[in-house]
């Protein structure tokens, strides 16, 4: 693989990363910061943040860019909400996040275990902001609705590169799907912030990534991130292109001129990265 360029080098906080990590394994809980290989792990263990990943941390879907395993799923944990709380009250966190792996082999693609995680992280941490970034669910209103009815703070969906890139970097999900949902949360409840993200890198245009940006705009969405794709592995899709900082700053300034609530563009931007400060950055 090739070498990274000098402003994707980030330190390492080794003892903050084995803290959290320890805590993670004690309550038998799955960060996406560690299965994602996240370079933005340290920073945030330092923080004492995280983002929970639920239905465990195997994906029925293969996508291409993504260091997520994917094969034989586990079964649904009953007890994660609850560790998961206990976690968060544990860190002290003031905004968590919740993401989980694709899991089309339920019957509700998971989304009463979103909507059991947001109300037990709630119950035992009063006054918490509560962000989930869900899977498509098949794009079924019946499933949006029970996350919806949870009423998170943020919904986020990634649509995660351009709608021409769709076949070969996710060729298991839908561009105008992904939208679709965006709009449905945000016509159904536009007290809930909605957020989606891109990677760039994988060669995409200045033309497409703003015609992603309109789409998002088109369907609600407060807050948009932009951020390097990285290869995880020579199995993984390769990277075309390392955008320059310089770019995702004219990125920022293009979303912004737009019309985003908030936008989050750098290298190492991941939609979680900072999301209290997006999540504030949206209220106005």
């Amino acid at each position: 693989m090739e070498k990274k360029p000098e402003w994707l080098k980030v330190n390492y906080n080794k003892e903050a990363v084995e803290e959290v990590s320890r805590l993670m394994a004690k309550l038998k809980l799955n960060t996406v910061c560690k299965e994602a290989n996240c370079p933005n792990l340290g920073e945030c263990y330092k923080k004492r943040t995280a983002t929970f990943m639920i239905l465990g941390n195997i994906c029925t879907r293969h996508c291409r860019f993504c260091n997520v395993g994917s094969g034989v799923v586990e079964a649904v944990d009953p007890n994660e909400p609850q560790h998961l709380a206990e976690a968060v009250k544990e860190l002290d966190l003031k905004h968590v996040v919740i993401t989980s792996v694709t899991r089309d082999d339920l019957a509700d693609g998971g989304a009463s275990h979103f909507a059991n995680t947001i109300k037990a992280v709630r119950k035992l941490n009063p006054g918490v902001t509560v962000e989930v970034l869900i899977p498509d669910l098949q794009g079924v209103s019946e499933h949006l609705d029970i996350v919806i009815a949870a009423n998170p703070d943020v919904i986020n969906h990634n649509v995660e590169t351009v709608r021409e890139f769709y076949p070969e970097v996710r060729p298991e999900a839908d561009y105008d799907r992904s939208m679709q949902v965006l709009l449905y949360v945000k016509t159904k409840a536009p007290q809930i912030k909605t957020k989606t993200g891109i990677m760039v890198g994988l060669g995409e245009t200045d033309e497409q990534v703003f015609k992603v940006m309109d789409d998002s705009l088109k369907a609600g969405c407060d807050i948009f991130t932009i951020g390097q794709y990285l290869q995880p592995s020579p199995q993984h899709i390769k990277v075309k292109a390392y955008v320059t900082p310089e770019k995702f700053e004219e990125y920022k300034k293009i979303g912004e001129a737009k019309g985003f609530h908030y936008i989050a563009s750098s290298p190492l931007v991941r939609s979680s990265y900072r999301a209290e400060e997006a999540l504030e950055g949206g209220k106005s």
